[in-house]
């Protein structure tokens, strides 16, 4: 029996093939329809780049932290001596800093500077206390004599050395081989930058406590009389009916920065005697006091 040729399927025009897997979806020519989008390259797009390595893009910690790490290092034998640790080493570093040091501009702000100012006041505020608890039966006249001679540069110079200021001081060459670490004027004018830093860094108690551990000791037992040596030596003059002593400079030698002077104090019918000094004031303070042990007077610690 024989079977009926089977007709070919005639694809109708008017339906959409079907598309074939793997492929896209395509849109007709002016149908108005936007593709489907490609889900598998929005979720890439989408995933979590890559970390970049440490230190790339930004200026990685390590250097900071090793630069403290240099100058903490630099002022911690110093913050022994003086029996304080900086919470902030800048401030320090910044105190032991002379202008000499500073390069470029010379930014006066960067030197120790500001801070002696604020220093010096502080020095004056908290030694005028340890005065009025020390000595309750001084009166105002004492107590200001003791208050020079205790924030004087010579004095704080002399802190100054007790804690080896000067090796930690911070000075370009010229001022180094001018001899700028032994200087009393550099000396007294860190020490009060210094006791500014502490003031700063960690308040009045701080600064006071400090002060009191350096200047105790020469407040009970201090290093000149209260009556300098000029002034003993007009009392006693004026004691003998003798007139004002006579002061002279004869001689002045030495670098304008450090000067020596050399002066000599004349009384009538007496040899007259010299004295030495980095200042004209120093100089004829040794002066009188060259004359008055010479004449024997007695029951005052004579100095400059």
């Amino acid at each position: 029996m024989s079977r009926a040729p089977k007709s070919k399927r005639v694809p109708d025009p008017t339906q959409r093939p079907e598309p074939i897997a793997g492929d896209a979806p395509k849109s007709r020519a002016g149908d108005g329809k936007a593709p489907e989008p490609n889900r598998a390259a929005i979720a890439a797009s989408k995933a979590p780049t890559e970390a970049k390595p440490a230190g790339q893009g930004r200026k990685a910690p390590a250097a900071a932290k090793a630069s403290k790490r240099r100058r903490r290092g630099n002022t911690d034998e110093f913050e022994q001596r003086i029996g304080y640790r900086f919470k902030d080493a800048a401030l320090l570093e910044q105190a032991l800093t002379h202008i000499s040091a500073i390069t470029g501009s010379r930014n006066r702000a960067g030197s120790y500077q500001r801070l002696e100012f604020l220093g010096d006041h502080v020095l004056g505020l908290v030694v005028s206390d340890m005065l009025f608890r020390a000595f309750p039966k001084a009166d105002e006249g004492e107590m200001s004599r003791r208050l020079a001679d205790l924030v004087r540069k010579e004095a704080c110079a002399d802190v100054a050395r007790d804690i080896e200021l000067g090796a930690a001081i911070r000075l370009g060459a010229s001022e180094t081989n001018a001899g700028g670490r032994g200087r009393i004027a550099i000396l007294a004018d860190v020490c009060e930058a210094m006791i500014g830093a502490v003031f700063i860094d960690g308040g009045y108690v701080a600064a006071s406590d400090l002060i009191e551990r350096l200047w105790q000791e020469r407040m009970l037992t201090p290093a000149r009389p209260l009556r300098d040596a000029k002034t003993v030596l007009q009392e006693w003059a004026q004691a003998r009916g003798l007139p004002t002593p006579n002061y002279r400079e004869v001689e002045r030698k030495g670098p304008d920065h450090d000067p020596e002077f050399r002066v000599t104090v004349q009384l009538p019918d007496r040899a007259p005697a010299e004295g030495l000094g980095r200042s004209k004031r120093a100089a004829e303070q040794a002066a009188a006091a060259a004359m008055l042990t010479r004449e024997g007077v007695k029951g005052e610690r004579l100095g400059g």
